[in-house]
């Protein structure tokens, strides 16, 4: 319960901020509203000299018919205690949630090492693979190139064997030829000594 210690009476103003210093004497302030800035002259002002002297064991304030009041400090105490013992417990399950995210990172980071170990492989096992399938076009391509060399030269052979059969061919018709002219004349000659016998 709170407990009025000097009716004052002060009249609070609106757009003031009324409290109590070290030595009880009330101070007002003007409040900064949103936007608005601290001016250099506002300074607290002093309301009132109270000459009350302060007891630990008291919270002061000025309360709203402007007269200072105080009410009962609560330090220490069971409550306390049980406040303390349930922050440790919640600060523990947050050291030991830490240590869990911790090992589970510490995981993640190897998993991620062997991975990318694994992956580095690969990727050595694709490029040799890749160098051999390069070399295999290239032997590829340069035997394509001998057969068309090839291929050309059979064609020239061909070519020129076709040009010999021909000439064969022209000789044959003029053996053929010659051969009916020698059969003919051996005719006429058989007829003439038939003849003359």
């Amino acid at each position: 319960m709170a407990e009025k210690v000097l009716k004052a009476g002060i009249t609070r103003k609106p757009g003031w901020l009324y409290y109590l210093d070290r030595n009880l004497n009330v101070f007002r302030a003007k409040m900064v509203r949103g936007g608005e800035k601290k001016g250099r002259d506002d300074k607290p002002e002093l309301v009132l000299k109270s000459g009350l002297r302060r007891d630990e064991n008291f919270l002061y304030y000025v309360d709203k018919a402007g007269d200072i009041s105080r009410v009962k400090a609560s330090r220490g105490g069971s409550a306390k205690k049980g406040k303390g013992k349930k922050v440790a417990a919640v600060k523990k399950k947050i050291v030991a949630v830490k240590k869990k995210v911790g090992a589970a990172k510490k995981k993640v980071a190897a998993k991620k090492k062997v991975a990318a170990k694994k992956i580095t492989a690969v990727k050595k096992k694709v490029a040799a693979v890749k160098k051999k399938v390069g070399a295999v076009k290239k032997k590829v391509a340069a035997v394509k190139k001998k057969v068309a060399a090839v291929k050309k030269k059979v064609g020239v052979v061909k070519k020129k064997v076709a040009a010999v059969k021909k000439k064969v061919g022209a000789v044959k018709k003029k053996v053929a030829a010659v051969k009916k002219k020698v059969a003919a004349k051996k005719k006429v000659a058989h007829k003439a000594h038939a003849k003359a016998a």
